[in-house]
């Protein structure tokens, strides 16, 4: 299924968290989403919580907004540390990422 078919089904809630033991600070994913990433002092990226919030916490996760899904997906892609995880709220499968299968 294409990122673009998903986005108009939109009947799977998504969420996303970044291993920043495998950051490389390279800020791809803040470009794409920054409504959902932000680098912080330290160099690295974090996901950002519904308040705009910096979630810090080891494996800190935040929901995919819908309207958002296919810059989140590239930021995945695109990402040089393979570190930006997608996955399924649901089943806890990853989408997207290197672990998606």
């Amino acid at each position: 299924m294409s990122v673009q078919q998903e986005t108009r089904s939109g009947d799977e809630a998504l969420e996303v968290w970044i291993d920043q033991d495998l950051c490389t600070g390279d800020g791809i994913c803040a470009q794409y989403a920054p409504e959902v990433f932000e680098l912080d002092i330290d160099g690295l990226a974090y996901v950002k919580g519904p308040d705009d919030e910096l979630l810090q916490a080891k494996g800190a996760v935040t929901a995919v907004p819908l309207p958002l899904l296919a810059d989140v997906v590239d930021s995945a892609r695109e990402c040089p540390g393979d570190c930006i995880h997608v996955r399924r709220v649901l089943d806890k499968v990853e989408v997207y990422g290197p672990d998606a299968e």
